[in-house]
């Protein structure tokens, strides 16, 4: 009986064993906190739709941090199948010859349908070669825009319905607000390389950089010391001698946050990805939304801003049935269903036209006021060569040096002319010693 039994169990156990026999996925990513959670919560909802494939989600740190980690296991051939890229790695990704399985043609060659005219303009365009074939999946894109705090406009005698639109007006907001004494200061700012320079250019048409802002090849240098940019880091450096603007520090400005949530700065500039974060953490305050101000005697109509965030690329390498899970969860991702609920719970772009429809739809928009702000911003007029994006190799590299030139102008070490044309000459040694590794 009992060796009828094993028999029995054995032979149970060889059929159902390929029925069973999942393909393993890895997809490295950079996101900690709620917003791994929630993207360990769309692998996990994935892999529940079928039984083929399991996309096992890792965590490697920062965004600098995974494109390190990413590389150096490709070269030890020990590489993910899929990875998340910060904007400013595509570049150095378009670069890696031979490391690309380019997006469009794994959908294609597994048959999925993936047709760009779907997704957001500005979004997709960032992502594509000079022939328009997308390389990476857009997956968490943003843009910055302005939070600010309706109870401190109010108690300066602002209207709390109504944003400051120009440069100028944001100054004369800020003043109100420090003289009444409401804040201790008007506002901050995350990412100065980001929001108060790569934006500020895009929004005044005004060109980062030559050969269209990188994207028309590696032979490129740096043109961002010009006239709004310097008038602004002029600006920038005597509000924060009066007062009204604080630094919020260097990389991502992690000291900008906790000033909006404890009400020391009436202003804050940072991601649309923020959101969820801005409202979690304004615990005793209501929060506006607007879109990123401009200089309206610099350009009369203010220019689309960029996207910051990320994309998944794909490595070669990996086996067959790997891709064919890879294409598989792709198609998932960019369901409206899916990526509504990805963009509604985090405020990243909807990164698809039926994305957008189907929150307006929902009544999302209407009943979360200023959470079209970021969509409305990045999407409004044509993008120029100078408002498509940005595609530098070691781009990185170059914001910590705009990073060091900012504070060097803070410190009185430098004018703003001179800090921006420091940072362009050194920042042009760095693209001069990525061609040459790419040639």
């Amino acid at each position: 009986m009992t060796r009828h039994l094993i028999g029995a169990l054995l032979a149970t156990a060889a059929l159902s064993g390929p029925a069973l026999a999942q393909t393993e996925v890895q997809w490295w990513h950079a996101m900690g906190g709620e917003l791994g959670a929630k993207l360990e919560q769309i692998a996990a909802s994935f892999n529940e739709t079928q039984a083929d494939y399991k996309i096992v989600p890792v965590y490697k740190g920062s965004y600098p941090e995974t494109l390190t980690a990413a590389i150096a296991a490709f070269r030890a051939k020990e590489q993910p199948a899929i990875v998340q890229v910060f904007e400013v790695g595509t570049g150095t990704m378009m670069a890696a010859k031979g490391a690309v399985y380019p997006v469009y043609k794994l959908m294609a060659d597994q048959g999925k349908s993936f047709d760009t005219s779907e997704y957001l303009g500005p979004v997709v365009g960032y992502y594509s070669d000079p022939e328009g074939n997308v390389l990476s999946l857009p997956f968490n894109s943003s843009t910055p825009i302005m939070y600010y705090n309706k109870d401190v406009f109010a108690k300066a005698g602002l209207d709390p319905e109504i944003a400051p639109k120009t440069w100028a007006e944001v100054e004369a907001f800020s003043q109100k607000i420090v003289d009444s004494g409401a804040a201790k200061c008007g506002f901050t700012s995350g990412w100065i390389s980001w929001v108060q320079l790569e934006n500020l250019s895009a929004i005044h048409d005004a060109a980062y950089g030559t050969r269209e802002n990188g994207f028309a090849g590696l032979d490129t240098e740096f043109t961002f010391n010009g006239d709004v940019q310097v008038k602004h880091w002029d600006n920038l450096k005597k509000w924060a001698d009066a007062g009204l603007f604080q630094y919020g520090g260097p990389v991502g400005g992690n000291d900008a946050p906790p000033k909006f949530y404890t009400q020391e700065c009436a202003i804050y500039m940072n991601s649309s990805a923020s959101r969820a974060g801005v409202i979690n953490n304004a615990k005793d305050f209501q929060v506006g939304f607007a879109p990123l101000p401009y200089y309206d005697d610099m350009i009369a109509e203010p220019k689309n801003s960029i996207i910051g965030g990320a994309t998944l690329w794909v490595l070669n390498g990996r086996k067959d049935a790997e891709y064919k899970g890879v294409a598989a969860f792709f198609d998932y991702l960019s369901s409206a269903e899916v990526q509504a609920d990805w963009h509604q719970a985090t405020g990243y772009l909807p990164i698809t036209n039926a994305t957008y429809d189907l929150g307006m739809t929902q009544g999302y928009y209407a009943a979360n006021p200023g959470s079209d702000v970021a969509i409305q911003q990045i999407t409004r007029g044509t993008p120029s060569v100078n408002s498509k994006g940005l595609r530098f190799g070691n781009l990185t590299q170059v914001r910590d040096v705009i990073d060091s030139e900012f504070e060097a102008l803070l410190g009185g070490q430098k004018t703003a002319k001179a800090a921006l044309d420091s940072a362009v000459t050194r920042g042009n040694a760095i693209l001069r010693d990525f061609e040459a590794a790419n040639k």
